[in-house]
């Protein structure tokens, strides 16, 4: 699992999803969430502006396999 430090008190997942690497651009995040293949502690999530805060675990599931990353 990656931990991703963050320099505010939260972030917005589909900011997230790019700053982990786990999107391309904010069009493939947006397409990731359209899709249903991000979960954020375990739970499906579908909405770009979610509040994130350390501690807070996204899963993605890419063609290649799952990828975690952790909000640091």
């Amino acid at each position: 699992m990656t931990l991703v430090p963050i320099s505010d008190d939260s972030i917005r997942l589909g900011q997230f999803l790019k700053l982990a690497d786990l999107a391309e651009s904010g069009a493939h995040a947006r397409s990731l969430l359209e899709d249903g293949a991000v979960t954020v502690n375990g739970e499906d999530e579908t909405r770009r502006g979610r509040q994130l805060v350390r501690g807070d675990v996204v899963e993605v599931d890419l063609p290649t396999g799952y990828k975690e990353a952790t909000v640091g």
